[in-house]
């Protein structure tokens, strides 16, 4: 009789154990806020590399883009500015657009390195972008 018992608790202790094994394991998952899969980002991040922020380019004004920052003309006529001779790659038609090409509107642009790439405004240009940029 005492021999059942000792099994019994055992036993017992042997599914308590597997159960926290299997909770331990899965406690720091991607669900988990903050954790590995779900990492915590600050409302600066979020506002400078996910949203699309409206710009208005005045005749002659230039906008630099850092490497990553995405660019879409969306009205007035802009130039691509590109000191370095490798162009502005153009994602909507699949080409690299160079220095003095007319950027066509509502083609999306990505800037590849934070070398001064950007557009310049041949006219009043409203532009989006996202990602680090400057105006000059």
């Amino acid at each position: 009789m005492r021999l059942n018992k000792i099994k019994t608790a055992l036993l017992a202790l042997l599914i308590t154990a597997s159960l926290f094994m299997v909770y331990a394991a899965f406690a720091g998952t991607e669900s988990d806020p903050g954790g590995s899969g779900d990492p915590l980002v600050t409302q600066s991040y979020v506002d400078q590399y996910v949203q699309w922020k409206v710009l208005e380019l005045e005749t002659g004004q230039v906008l630099k883009g850092h490497a990553g920052t995405e660019i879409i003309v969306r009205r007035g006529q802009a130039i691509v500015i590109d000191s370095v001779g490798n162009g502005i790659p153009d994602i909507t038609s699949g080409v690299d657009i160079y220095a003095g090409s007319t950027v066509p509107n509502n083609h999306l642009l990505v800037i590849p390195r934070d070398d001064g790439r950007g557009v310049g405004a041949k006219s009043a240009v409203v532009v989006m972008y996202r990602g680090g940029a400057s105006v000059q």
